[in-house]
This record gives structure tokens, C-alpha cells and sequence, in this order.
């Protein structure tokens, strides 16, 4: 039997896209805030730790998916000569990362543009590298957004995933769990005005399959040379994947 599907606002008959973009945009002007309280800082860490491992690359074109406020895409702009498009579907949270983008004077590096990760506005194999920070999971449809992705990156391209995970071991397993239902949802009905968004982060965190799991789904549709790099004791985990070269 497949797991239900986790969404936002458990009451609504919104699809899950929908309820995403609603959630994001409505959390938007709290956002980067809300998550250096929730990591304690350290989400700076993981996204440089990809940006180090997209950096061996060494791309042309990079697309970064929900890029939300632009913190992972404005990271990657540090890899010399990289032209870079953030993409996310709610408005709200686009707006900020432009301006992040704006005030850095990285408009000519970096582009900000509205749209869904299950549809993408490029074409076939014209992208070197895909990145993805907490996003997959907000997914509507994982395996097409995936397919996507696929489609759009040249013949051995690579995509990168930062994604929460939840720790296997004993006691950070426990201890983890701890957080997440009781202190996770706390801190977000403080600092957020929708009381749902991050009890919602914390259901779809535990819900969603990491480690190995992942891995499968992305040998599932199409990825090659798939593996996994477990941060800060598993609380998140990096996905590196690649696409195949039909020539050879």
C-alpha cells in the first residue's frame, strides 16, 4: 500500500502544488529567518558543501529548482563563469531572492524566473548541472518532476539534491524525532503566520524517502551513478546523480 500523500492544509481540495505555492508564498517574508533558527546555522554549511561538489563539474549552465529566496543559486554564482537560472513556483518567495540577486549585482550571472519544476521551460539536454535544496520533496509528482529534470540536461549532466533526512541511528534518531514534533512546530507557529506550513515541513521530512530510498527512485527514472553523502549525523543528506550518454 503506497504512503498518503503529505500536503500542507490537510483540509483543502487544492492539489498539492497548489497548496505548496499557497504555503511558500505565505511564509516567504519569514523564511530565511525560520531556517537559520531551525538548522542552527548550519544550512549555510550543506549548501556550500554542494557547491564544492558542483564546483568539480565545472559547469557552463546550472538550473536550480525551487530555488525559494535564492540562497543556494546565489552560492553557486560563486563557481567562476556559471550562468545560473533559479526557479521556483511561488511568486513571493521569487520576489525575495531577486532582490537578493539585485543587491549583490548578479543579474548578469544569475536568472530568477517563475516556474514548475514538472514542467520545464527549457529544452531537451541543454542544461550541465540541476541542483535541488529541499525541494524534491515539495514536489507535486515526484517521478515527473524527475523526468524533467532528466530531459533537460545534456548527455552526462549532473544533478544535485539536498534533502532533509531523518538519522538512523541511536540517539540521534530519537533525538530527531523529538525536534521535529514538538520544537519544529513550535518555533514555526512563533515566527510564521501560517500555523500548518511548518508542521507540514516536519510530516514531509519524516515521510520522505532518503538515504537508499532516493537513490532508487532516481535509478527508477533514468539516473545513473547514483549515491548519497549523509550530513551532520543524516538530519540531511546529498544526492549526486548523473545522466547517461546514449553515444557512449
Amino acid at each position: 500500500m503506497s504512503k498518503k500523500m503529505v500536503t500542507p492544509y490537510k483540509n483543502s481540495k487544492q492539489t498539492k502544488k497548489q497548496q505548496v505555492t499557497q504555503m511558500f508564498d505565505n511564509i516567504a517574508s519569514n523564511y530565511d529567518m525560520l531556517n537559520r533558527v531551525i538548522s542552527m546555522g548550519i544550512d549555510k554549511k550543506w549548501r556550500n558543501t554542494l557547491v564544492k561538489m558542483v564546483q568539480k563539474q565545472n559547469p557552463n549552465t546550472i538550473l536550480d529548482l525551487a530555488t525559494g529566496t535564492g540562497d543556494l543559486a546565489l552560492a553557486l554564482s560563486n563557481i567562476e563563469k556559471t550562468k545560473i537560472t533559479g526557479l521556483d513556483i511561488a511568486p513571493e518567495m521569487l520576489a525575495i531572492g531577486k532582490n537578493k540577486v539585485k543587491e549583490r549585482e548578479l543579474e548578469k550571472r544569475i536568472d530568477m524566473v517563475v516556474g514548475d519544476a514538472e514542467s520545464l521551460p527549457f529544452d531537451d539536454a541543454s542544461i550541465d548541472a540541476a541542483t535541488v535544496a529541499f525541494g524534491v520533496r515539495n514536489f507535486g509528482d515526484l517521478d515527473k518532476g524527475l523526468q524533467e529534470i532528466l530531459r533537460i540536461l545534456k548527455p552526462h549532466g549532473q544533478l544535485y539534491v539536498l534533502e532533509t533526512s531523518v538519522p538512523t541511528k541511536f540517539p540521534f534518531k530519537q533525538g530527531y524525532q523529538v525536534y521535529s514534533k514538538m520544537f519544529l512546530p513550535i518555533i514555526g507557529r512563533l515566527f510564521s503566520k501560517d500555523k500548518s506550513a511548518y508542521e507540514y515541513l516536519s510530516d514531509s521530512a519524516a515521510a520522505f524517502p532518503h538515504g537508499k530510498g532516493f537513490n532508487n527512485i532516481l535509478e527508477k527514472n533514468g539516473f545513473i551513478e547514483v549515491n548519497h553523502h549523509p550530513q551532520t549525523l543524516g538530519v540531511v543528506t546529498i544526492y549526486h546523480a548523473k545522466k547517461s550518454n546514449p553515444s557512449g
